[in-house]
């Protein structure tokens, strides 16, 4: 149902490697609003609850009272100014994450009607390890995917080959700080 009116090859990438190292069974804590991929994963198995829409910049509520197991969080990271902070004070034992990569060709994402739906960082690969690592995660398994569009150019043309988004899975480990 929603496969077929949302970003089809994102949500077949992250719900794939969901599957590969999430057991239906367990609860997740998914940061961000319900939305479309979190119907998804309830479609095939998965129990979630989401944050409420607070500024997880300034209000850890929602994941300081959740004892979920497993936290996601995809394509969030990239529109907080600290998610070093979240990611410390995350008491899951398991996480699956996505991020945007930052394209050399391409500036970070910006809506101008929209205040939240802007990107302050676009992550290199080793920056998000990094990020993770020094909150206290291993990072046991990662993957990068492209992300053609139908447009002629030559920014389309480079999407067709160069990685856009990049998820890992990791768990929680004593921080390096």
């Amino acid at each position: 149902m929603y496969e077929a009116h949302f970003p089809k090859k994102r949500y077949k990438h992250t719900l794939s490697f969901l599957q590969k190292h999430i057991d239906p069974s367990l609860h997740i804590l998914d940061l961000g609003v319900e939305n479309p991929f979190t119907h998804m994963m309830r479609a095939h198995g998965y129990t979630v609850a989401n944050t409420k829409g607070e500024d997880l910049d300034l209000d850890f509520s929602g994941i300081s009272s959740s004892d979920a197991p497993i936290v996601t969080a995809f394509e969030i990271f990239e529109h907080l100014l600290a998610p070093l902070n979240v990611l410390s004070k995350l008491k899951a034992e398991k996480l699956v994450a996505s991020v945007p990569l930052r394209l050399w060709f391409s500036p970070a994402y910006r809506s101008k009607t929209d205040k939240w739906d802007r990107h302050y960082h676009e992550f290199e690969s080793w920056q998000f390890d990094w990020l993770l690592e020094k909150a206290g995660w291993k990072i046991i398994d990662h993957t990068k995917w492209t992300n053609p569009v139908n447009k002629i150019g030559i920014r389309p043309f480079l999407r067709r080959f160069t990685p856009r988004y990049y998820i890992v899975y990791a768990e929680r480990i004593d921080p390096l700080t």
